[in-house]
């Protein structure tokens, strides 16, 4: 399939699919020179390109799912890690949302009269707090295996 009939297919512009290609995380078939070609399995590729990055995963991560050859060798391990991850985010997402109904639904006078809002800037702090300190922290001891 050549270029366009790829970007028509997986909606994705020519660029896009040159950049996937510069960084490594799909190859073209023709020679040199010619109008870039890519094998059919492209279209799975960039599904699985498409899912990694909705999940959050970085560029370099989900280039470090294939093999060489373009098949996905995807580690467990990262993917259960995300999941934790996800987890965590819809859990704070949560709490965060049912603070802002109540606050917005509140029967005290001011905000900060609300025992429950209280509770929720608080938490925002601790938050805040935790964030900063896990970004100071290098991360170490992750490794990427095929499974």
């Amino acid at each position: 399939m050549d270029i366009a009939e790829v970007a028509k297919r997986s909606g994705l512009r020519a660029s896009t699919l040159r950049y996937y290609e510069e960084k490594g995380l799909v190859h073209s078939v023709g020679q040199p020179g010619e109008r870039r070609r890519f094998a059919p399995g492209v279209l799975d590729q960039l599904a699985l390109i498409a899912l990694g990055q909705s999940a959050g995963f970085s560029l370099d991560d989900i280039r470090a799912m294939f093999l060489p050859s373009g098949e996905p060798s995807i580690d467990r391990q990262l993917l259960a890690a995300k999941a934790d991850e996800l987890d965590t985010m819809v859990k704070r997402l949560k709490a965060m949302s049912n603070g802002l109904r109540h606050a917005a639904a509140c029967p005290a006078e001011s905000h900060a009269q609300c025992p429950s809002f209280q509770r929720l800037l608080k938490a925002a702090a601790a938050g805040a707090l935790e964030r900063q300190q896990t970004r100071a922290k290098p991360v170490t001891g992750l490794r990427r295996t095929g499974v």
